[in-house]
């Protein structure tokens, strides 16, 4: 049973509903931009205007369009659309002026939903406190194809840039009639999303969108300058078989070349040049004037406190997937080292030799995941908490734990393990082995004390996991809490999640000596 909740905005009258189940109310399926097809397909987004009648908002929004990828699975009633610019808004019952966190989701920039199963928010902000919103964005080459070299006056680039930046400003001027604060806003993502907030860091434009940032696993180092922009495009043409890139007969494709021709380049393009992805925000030189890893190391982002960190084992979900985005084995490696230094003859880039010293004691067999990981995820952590810690306060962490069922088959804490901790929705479904061999117990647990700290920090506090007074935990630490201190070039303080959090000095210490203090990164 559910009760209607309605919320008058700037945008319009919109009718939720309060799920007394979960105790949260929910609307789902607000739009926030015009939907992005026939002349607008590779345009900017153009918000939506006000509704003139009220929105019944029950039903999850349209995906963007993608194929199915089972490591991200959208649920069995997701549609697919074009039409697909849409958010949804949670807030606990009777909320006023409460933060608001604002979540951007992965998927390798190709896949993904904010109507994901595990991206259902009553748990977070039942116990947090907070008002939360999940977003579309355009994906593939319909959201981070750079048509603009092609031909400036018929496209548009870094859409799905462009996308999060509107969503975010509907934030800024509804959000207050949902129960939201605008003036303390949390952008988070994770994956792809953590390199859309990356790169929100380092965009002049996102100034005032939001006040603090959560980065999680973010591969901030790929992402490319208008040359590499316009190799991709070619390449999409030549697949689409449309070369002659006459805008006309772009808008006209039907939706699935257009998916087929991106998962053909999606896969193609790291297997020519390891390292490398397909889709990615575009350093432009005009929204987005420089790499963001390189704006954030030099302490030039936008100064707004920071949550940053990694999984331990990354790169692990990457082989068992046999997916060609992140180079693992030997020869390939080293073919990346070799592309990165003939793009970048004066960048004084770490010998094999050297990085090889930060893995002593690492088994040679796994020497590559670790590599891949660090390159890919952890360095680019590092690098960006050294510099953003000169301008506003930084945590950095690394997640640690895994069921005992992903301990058994090699995955570990891998890439996005983290997430159904976060967000409190342990069950994957029937066909979700996480925890067939047990530990769901533990695992509500740890994740219990990540919403603790992550809601906190957006509460404007340190992300220690103390829960507000009268919600969840009522301002009690959650067991095996620890202190989690800010990150400083001193100290370097890393908290470790798993079965008991621990903060750590300089944890990435043999990490650092060995990679170097140059930032690397694809161009």
């Amino acid at each position: 049973m559910s009760e209607e909740i309605i919320a008058r905005a700037s945008a319009g009258t919109f009718i939720g509903s309060e799920e007394a189940e979960s105790g949260a109310r929910v609307w789902r399926g607000i739009r926030y931009a015009l939907p992005p097809v026939g002349e607008l397909r590779w345009r900017d987004p153009v918000a939506a205007p006000r509704a003139s009648e009220p929105v019944t908002c029950a039903s999850a929004p349209p995906a963007a369009p993608q194929l199915p990828n089972p490591a991200v699975p959208l649920g069995d009633d997701a549609v697919i659309d074009e039409d697909c610019l849409f958010l949804n808004v949670w807030a606990p019952a009777a909320a006023e002026a409460l933060p608001v966190m604002v979540w951007v989701h992965g998927g390798a920039y190709t896949f993904g939903s904010s109507a994901q199963p595990l991206f259902e928010g009553a748990t977070l902000v039942r116990e947090g406190g907070v008002v939360l919103v999940t977003l579309n964005y355009r994906l593939g080459a319909l959201g981070f194809l750079d048509l603009s070299g092609v031909d400036p006056d018929a496209f548009d680039g870094n859409l799905a840039l462009k996308d999060v930046l509107l969503a975010l400003s509907w934030v800024r001027e509804n959000v207050a009639a949902f129960g939201g604060d605008p003036s303390r806003v949390t952008v988070f993502g994770e994956s792809a999303g953590g390199g859309l907030v990356t790169a929100l860091l380092a965009v002049p434009s996102a100034a005032g969108l939001f006040h603090r940032a959560i980065v999680q696993s973010s591969p901030a180092s790929s992402m490319y300058g208008p040359e590499r922009a316009r190799e991709v495009a070619d390449r999409f043409l030549a697949e689409a078989g449309e070369s002659g890139a006459d805008p006309a007969r772009l808008r006209e494709l039907p939706v699935d070349e257009i998916v087929r021709a991106s998962t053909a380049v999606y896969a193609a393009v790291p297997q020519q040049s390891p390292g490398r992805l397909a889709f990615a925000p575009v350093v432009d030189g005009s929204l987005l004037p420089e790499a963001p890893i390189t704006v954030l190391r030099e302490g030039r982002g936008h100064p707004v406190p920071l949550i940053i960190g990694t999984n331990r084992d990354e790169a692990s979900l990457f082989k068992f997937m046999k997916s060609p985005l992140i180079p693992i084995t030997e020869d390939r490696l080293l073919e990346m080292f070799a592309d990165m230094r003939a793009e970048a003859p004066g960048l004084e880039l770490p010998s094999v030799q050297q990085v090889a010293s930060a893995y002593e004691g690492v088994r040679h067999r796994v020497l590559g995941l670790g590599v891949a990981r660090d390159i890919g995820f952890r360095m680019p952590g590092v690098w960006i908490a050294e510099g953003h810690s000169a301008v506003a306060p930084v945590w950095f962490y690394r997640f640690d734990h895994s069921s005992p069922f992903l301990k058994l088959i090699g995955l570990g804490a891998t890439h996005a393990t983290e997430l159904p901790y976060l967000w409190g929705n342990l069950d994957g479904g029937p066909k979700d082995p996480t925890f067939r061999l047990g530990g769901r117990r533990e695992a509500g647990r740890i994740g219990a004390r990540m919403r603790a700290r992550w809601t906190a920090f957006a509460r404007g506090g340190s992300p220690q996991a103390v829960a507000p007074e009268g919600v969840a935990s009522e301002g009690v630490a959650p067991e095996g809490a620890a202190e989690w201190r800010p990150y400083d070039l001193a100290s370097r303080g890393t908290l470790v999640i798993g079965r008991e959090d621990r903060c750590v000095d300089d944890l990435d210490g043999a990490l650092r000596a060995g990679w170097g203090d140059e930032v690397l990164s694809f161009r």
